[in-house]
């Protein structure tokens, strides 16, 4: 009768694909018990299954290891079948080197730590630069003479750089299970379309799936103080705050409350026209606001009152954005122009409209580059200290808004043609992703990121719906309906990753929040989950 091959004898398994080695599996849970210091438990578990996590040799040379028995651990080692020769040789290197700093460390031993060079280490033919090194260490020995305390804990640094040499079917990692789980995790949170929880809400007893129930879905309030079109929103950096501007000359700072719900808190006056955008300081205690073709206010947003005015001569201002520090703003003109200035009103700096031809600006969260669209169709990043340019993208349509991760590493461009590009900024600028099904033919419609780890991009459109895309993959999975009026502007909630505000032309502020009939999973949002 014909022997079966290997791979076909039977070999015991465990789960029901039969894919699983029973003895890998049983090695690796009485690594990760070790690892957690449930020492019996792993004893034990060696004891009743008859699987040991280690073989004998392996065993035998961790103790000489952590002994200092360098001699005879280099021994044990040559026992090892399982070893190929050059992961024996850079093993047999590491233990050797031990051995040459013992004799060093002692008095009157240079002769052995040299012979142990001689006609050890140097055979091993590998490393040569690491030899020179111990060579020229032979001249100087004092720096090695540690006490018997060091010695100890050193030993055990060199048994974890040992193990990490070995095959890993001989010395497993004693986070193996931890890395597989945690792999696993990784894989079904990216094949969650829906994915919008935090980390610190996965658990191991379900495999993971979001419904749409964890999106902003649901019109949670509808916020009707201004008067006229609402054309720009933003959310504070610590997420407890909303500003919004309008074409009816006035700013508004909204406070959202604990349990998600948003209330007035105060209305800017001041500007002799529409207020075009907001800007929160870094610390949230300042709102800048920047009237169109007209003058840019600081305010006190606790207050509610006017610190500074900034202006020039002969020009308005279309764009304004702070530094990370808090003590600089940034100012983009009407006559394609921007300049800095101190919180103080002094100008700092002005780039003439015959150098750089602007018209949106802002500065990097990291603070390190100024942005602005270019011409139309281009975004140009400017370096903060020598205002050359480190880097540009080009579109072939033009470009009519902008925003940046929080990260820095992507760019989300809006373009005239009725698409939404990200941008992969780390190294050469690169398109990674297209997002179509919006509306846009008149008006600038911005869009922005948002929900948990920036998943997700939302936009506004002409067509009054918000929209909502998968950023990785690119695949529309929501449009909004609420609105009577082109949508101009989406803003999510930076902290609370279930709450979305859209502002538009009807003149109202959307806020949208998680609709608890769509959450398949049970999993429910009560307030304190909301907000």
């Amino acid at each position: 009768m014909a022997q079966p091959l290997t791979s076909q004898r039977d070999v015991e398994t465990v789960g029901s694909k039969g894919v699983i080695k029973r003895s890998e599996y049983v090695r690796i849970i009485t690594g990760a018990l070790y690892s957690l210091d449930y020492n019996m438990t792993a004893d034990l578990l060696q004891e009743e299954s008859r699987i040991p996590l280690d073989s004998p040799e392996l065993k035998l040379l961790k103790k000489q290891v952590l002994d200092g028995n360098w001699e005879e651990s280099v021994k044990t080692l040559c026992t090892i079948s399982l070893l190929d020769k050059a992961t024996r040789s850079l093993a047999s290197l590491l233990i050797l080197e031990q051995k040459f700093l013992k004799f060093l460390r002692m008095d009157n031993n240079v002769l052995d730590a040299l012979n142990v060079l001689r006609k050890e280490i140097v055979p091993l033919g590998i490393n040569l630069n690491r030899v020179h090194e111990l060579a020229a260490w032979i001249i100087s020995p004092s720096g090695y003479r540690n006490t018997e305390q060091d010695a100890k804990r050193s030993n055990s640094d060199i048994l974890k750089k040992l193990l990490k040499l070995l095959p890993p079917s001989l010395a497993i990692p004693p986070t193996r299970l931890e890395s597989i789980v945690e792999e696993v995790l990784d894989l079904q949170r990216g094949a969650c379309l829906f994915h919008n929880v935090f980390d610190r809400d996965l658990s191991l007893y379900l495999d993971h799936q979001c419904g749409r129930g964890r999106l902003p879905s649901s019109i949670k309030q509808i916020l009707q103080v201004h008067t006229d079109e609402v054309w720009f929103l933003q959310f504070s950096h610590n997420g407890k705050y909303l500003a919004s501007s309008s074409k009816d000359k006035s700013a508004i700072i909204w406070q959202v409350m604990n349990g998600g719900k948003v209330s007035w808190k105060h209305t800017l006056i001041g500007h002799q026209k529409a207020v075009l955008t907001v800007s929160w300081s870094p610390d949230d205690s300042q709102l800048l606001t920047c009237g169109e073709d007209e003058v840019i206010r600081r305010w006190d947003a606790n207050l509610g009152q006017c610190l500074h005015v900034y202006e020039k001569t002969a020009v308005g201002f279309i764009s304004c954005a702070w530094s990370p520090d808090g003590r600089v703003i940034l100012a983009g003109m009407t006559n394609k122009s921007f300049s800095l200035w101190n919180v103080n009103g002094a100008e700092l700096y002005c780039w003439g409209e015959n150098t750089l031809r602007l018209s949106e600006t802002t500065i990097t969260h990291a603070g390190d580059m100024i942005a602005g669209i270019f011409r139309g169709n281009t975004i140009v990043f400017l370096d903060w200290e020598d205002k050359r340019c480190r880097k540009l993208i080009r579109e072939e349509e033009v470009i009519t808004s902008f925003s940046l991760s929080k990260d820095n590493k992507f760019l989300l461009v809006n373009l005239s043609n009725q698409e939404i590009h990200l941008w992969n900024l780390e190294g050469y600028p690169r398109i990674v992703a297209r997002y179509k099904g919006h509306t846009r033919s008149r008006f600038i419609i911005r869009s922005c990121f948002g929900g948990c780890e920036e998943a997700f991009i939302a936009s506004g459109s002409e067509d009054s719906q918000v929209y909502v895309w998968h950023r990785r993959s690119g695949k529309l999975i929501q449009a909004l309906d609420g609105h009577s009026g082109a949508v101009n502007c989406v803003s999510w909630n930076p902290v609370n990753i279930y709450m979305l505000a859209s502002a538009s032309d009807d003149g109202a502020i959307r806020i949208w929040g998680p609709d608890p009939r769509m959450d398949q999973y049970g999993l429910g949002f009560e307030s304190s989950r909301w907000r």
